[in-house]
C-alpha cells in the first residue's frame, strides 16, 4: 500500500463503468491520453510530481504512473484492477485510506473508468510514455470571457505594444488590448487560460506572448497576432500554471518560468522547446534576457536569482543575498548588474560575474512584486501601493508615482515614449511619463463594468 498519511490529495479524477471486467464489444476504448492524463494533470500532479512526490508517488507521464510509491504494491496491474493500488485508494469507502483524503470522494463514474482503463489492459496510445502529461492531453479551447464584468479582478501582468500606442493587460479568460492616449479599449483577445499571469510583445510587436493556467493543474504558452487577436502558435503546456514570460531582444527565443519550477526556452520559429532548465527548488516567478541575448537570469520563491547560459541552459551564478521569496528580477543596461526583489522589500545589485553584492535599495514599505531597467534606471512596484523609479550609478530615489489604489502587482516601461504602466490588485492600470511624473491616463481594465456611485 502506498504510506497512508503521505498520499495527500490523490485527487486522480477518472471516468466511467463500474465493474471490472472488460469494456463491451460496442465500446471504445478507454484513451489515456484523452479520457485518463487530462484528470490526472489536473488533480494529481501538484501533489504526486517530481517536486513534491508524496507517498513516493509520481504522474508526470505514463511510465511513472503505472510504478508502485513508497509501498511496494504496484499502482498499476495491467488487467487486474483488484491488484492495483491506484484504484484500491480512490475506489475505497475507508475515509482513513481513501484518496483524496482532503476532498469528496471521487464520482462514481470516475472511478469506474479507471477500473475499465486497467482492465483493458492499461495502454498507453500516444507517441512516447515518458513524455509529460501535458505534452499529449490534447489541446481544447478555453471558454469564453464575460461579455461585461460585475466588478474588477487582479490584473497580473501588462506591457507595451512595440510602438507604446497600446497596452495589453491580463484578464479572465481574456487579455484587453487599450489605447494608451484615451485609455480605451481597442480589442481583446480570447482562448487564453482564466489566469493570465504574464505578458510580452516581441521586438516588432507582431506576437503577443500570453501565459498562464490554472495552479496545481496546469500551464499554458500562446503566441497571438496582436493586431486582431488569432492565435498563432500553442507552444505547449505543463503541469502547473506559468508565471512569467519574456522574449529575448530579437524575438527569435522566448523563456517561460513557473510553479513546475522549470524555465523553458522555445524557437519562437519552429515552436519547438529546446532547453529545460530544472535547476530552482521553488517557483520560478520572474525572468530576464541580457541585452545580447547570451544570458537569462531568473527570480525564484526559493529565495535565490539565478543566472545561466542561454544557448545550452547552464548554471553560471546563484545570488542568496536576498534572504526571501524574490518576484523579480532585470540587468542593467550595460550588462554589468543585476537587479532582484520580492519579499525583503528591498532591490538587490548584484555582480552576475560572481554574484557580489554591489548595492541595495530600500525605501519600500512593502514586498516589491515587478520591477524593469532600461539603461541606468531601475523601476519597481510594490504591495506599498506605488511604482518608483531608481537612476544613476548609486541607484538614488527619482520618483514615486503615486495615487495607486493597491498594490502594484506589474509595471512596464516603454522606452520609446518614456512612459511607465503600473497595474493593481485592485483591477486599475495607470499611465504616466516617466520623467516627470504626469499622469497620461488611468482605467479600469475590466469592460463593461460600470464603478458604484457614490453615496451623498
Amino acid at each position: 500500500m502506498l504510506q497512508l498519511r503521505t498520499v495527500v490529495n490523490f485527487a486522480c479524477g477518472l471516468a466511467a463503468l463500474i465493474s471490472f471486467g472488460a469494456a463491451s464489444a460496442d465500446e471504445m476504448p478507454v484513451s489515456f491520453s484523452k479520457d485518463i492524463a487530462p484528470i490526472l494533470a489536473k488533480n494529481c500532479g501538484a501533489c504526486h510530481s517530481a517536486a513534491e512526490a508524496n507517498g513516493g508517488y509520481q504522474v508526470g507521464n505514463f511510465n511513472l504512473v503505472l510504478k508502485a510509491g513508497d509501498s511496494e504494491a504496484p499502482a498499476v496491474t495491467a488487467g487486474k484492477p483488484e491488484e492495483s493500488e491506484l484504484l484500491t485508494r480512490i475506489a475505497t469507502d475507508d475515509e482513513g485510506l481513501r484518496m483524496p483524503q482532503e476532498a469528496d470522494p471521487l464520482p462514481a463514474e470516475q472511478v469506474a473508468l479507471v477500473k475499465r482503463w486497467i482492465a483493458e489492459g492499461a495502454k498507453y496510445d500516444s507517441a512516447d510514455p515518458a513524455s509529460p502529461l501535458a505534452d499529449i492531453i490534447p489541446k481544447s479551447g478555453q471558454p469564453d470571457p464575460p461579455e461585461s464584468y460585475r466588478r474588477p479582478i487582479p490584473i497580473a501582468a501588462v506591457a507595451f505594444s512595440a510602438s507604446g500606442e497600446e497596452v495589453a493587460a491580463s484578464g479572465y479568460h481574456e487579455v484587453t488590448i487599450w489605447n494608451v492616449a484615451s485609455g480605451t479599449l481597442a480589442r481583446r483577445i480570447k482562448n487564453v487560460p482564466q489566469r493570465v499571469q504574464g505578458l510580452d510583445y516581441s521586438a516588432d510587436g507582431t506576437l503577443l506572448a500570453v501565459v498562464g493556467g490554472t495552479p496545481g493543474s496546469f500551464g499554458e504558452v500562446k503566441l497571438f497576432n496582436p493586431a486582431d487577436g488569432t492565435l498563432v502558435k500553442d507552444l505547449g503546456s505543463m503541469a502547473d500554471v506559468a508565471f512569467c514570460v519574456a522574449f529575448n531582444p530579437p524575438g527569435t527565443k522566448l523563456a517561460v518560468g513557473g510553479a513546475d519550477r522549470t524555465i523553458r526556452i522555445y524557437d519562437v520559429a519552429s515552436g519547438k522547446q529546446e532547453i529545460l532548465i530544472e535547476d530552482h527548488a521553488d517557483w520560478v516567478a520572474g525572468l530576464a534576457w541580457s541585452a545580447d541575448g547570451k544570458r537569462l537570469a531568473s527570480a525564484s520563491r526559493d529565495k535565490t536569482s539565478k543566472l545561466f547560459n542561454a544557448e545550452n541552459g547552464e548554471s553560471l551564478v546563484t545570488y542568496s543575498g536576498l534572504g526571501e521569496p524574490a518576484f523579480g528580477v532585470a540587468f542593467s543596461g550595460d550588462g554589468k548588474l543585476v537587479f532582484s526583489a520580492g519579499t525583503s522589500k528591498a532591490i538587490h545589485a548584484w555582480n552576475p560575474d560572481d554574484g557580489a553584492k554591489k548595492h541595495q535599495i530600500g525605501g519600500f514599505s512593502g514586498d516589491v512584486l515587478s520591477l524593469q531597467a532600461h539603461e541606468d534606471k531601475v523601476f519597481s512596484g510594490s504591495a506599498d501601493k506605488t511604482a518608483q523609479q531608481h537612476r544613476g550609478a548609486e541607484l538614488k530615489h527619482f520618483k514615486t508615482y503615486a495615487g495607486l489604489g493597491d498594490a502594484v502587482y506589474a509595471i512596464d516601461f516603454h522606452a520609446g515614449t518614456g512612459r511607465i504602466a503600473a497595474a493593481t490588485f485592485g483591477g486599475e492600470v495607470r499611465i504616466w511619463n516617466a520623467e516627470d511624473g504626469a499622469q497620461v491616463t488611468s482605467f479600469v481594465a475590466a469592460p463593461g463594468y460600470t464603478p458604484p456611485i457614490a453615496a451623498k
